[in-house]
């Protein structure tokens, strides 16, 4: 197995990233990681208190240098990344690299209810409802990741097994040079 093999998975936060990783890495029997608990690792500290303490580019520093180095890896894996990472055009080359890109696209409406109350994702505090913020940060964010995605999945209203069952179909496909 090679990079051919591996599943990047891109979206919005709230869009699904872990959970459909870990049914992809159940299923699949590959590891996933986490580019945001990958961060955390190696800062030492929570996303948050990285915003707070040395702010947003210093986080895009460790993100960049924890992209490229997956881009390196020879090991077979499926990466869940940050929200913000493939809107840097570097990033983004490194995520190509590393394997098919998958967009979990998901609605406003879903994405309230799943972000409702959550406290850890400093981007959504800045200014306005959780609901402004949303529409306000998906909007920019929305054809940014549609553009960098080899294939995009809608999760809403299917189960981890529907989900992951969709993915592999288009990995095939795209491994084939169908898209």
């Amino acid at each position: 197995m090679g990079k051919g093999e591996n599943i990047v998975l891109i979206g919005f936060m709230g869009s699904g990233k872990s959970s459909v990783g870990q049914a992809l890495s159940r299923r699949l029997q590959l590891p996933v990681l986490d580019s945001d608990d990958l961060i955390t690792e190696r800062a030492g500290m929570s996303i948050s208190d990285i915003f707070q303490e040395k702010g947003e580019s210093y986080f895009r520093l460790l993100e960049r240098d924890i992209v490229k180095e997956l881009s390196e890896r020879e090991e077979p894996f499926i990466l869940s990344s940050g929200g913000g990472l493939p809107l840097r055009e570097e990033n983004l080359a490194y995520l190509r690299r590393i394997g098919m890109i998958v967009y979990l696209s998901v609605g406003v409406d879903v994405l309230e209810r799943r972000l409702a109350g959550d406290s850890k994702r400093p981007l959504l505090h800045q200014q306005g409802t959780v609901r402004e913020s949303i529409i306000r940060i998906l909007t920019e964010r929305e054809p940014r990741y549609r553009n960098a995605a080899d294939v995009v999945v809608l999760n809403e209203g299917k189960t981890f097994q529907e989900l992951v069952d969709e993915i592999l179909l288009l990995r095939e496909a795209f491994r084939r040079g169908d898209r």
